[in-house]
């Protein structure tokens, strides 16, 4: 079974940076595409950020410039560096897969920015 663990969340201040983890277990992860996914409260999912299994990243406009995917296949996990962080950033991100979420929902991790 597949299980996914978000971690890295928490509350900064408009401007400042975090490092999201996911890490995965229960499959041939180097095979998978992955992708981050966040929700804001009484917004729809979005799918911010993708990464193929060769590295090849995309992202959604609202973060270009910004965010930043990247995986470590040894490790199982995918990152998602965040800079520059606005208040609409707030939201609790998941990862999952990249073409579409294929895999029960971890926990997801809380951003909060805000001064």
């Amino acid at each position: 079974q597949v299980q996914l663990v978000e971690s890295g969340g928490g509350l900064v201040q408009p401007g400042g940076s975090l490092r999201l983890s996911c890490v995965a277990s229960g499959l041939i992860f180097s095979l998978y595409h992955m992708g981050w996914y966040r929700q804001a409260p009484g917004k729809q999912q979005e799918l911010v950020a993708t990464i193929t299994n060769r590295g090849s990243t995309n992202y959604t406009d609202s973060i270009k410039g910004r965010f930043t995917i990247s995986r470590d296949n040894a490790r199982k996990t995918i990152y998602l560096q965040m800079n520059s962080l606005k208040p609409e950033d707030t939201a609790t991100y998941y990862c999952n897969g990249g073409q579409s979420p294929i895999f029960k929902w971890g926990q997801g991790t809380q951003v909060t920015v805000s001064s």
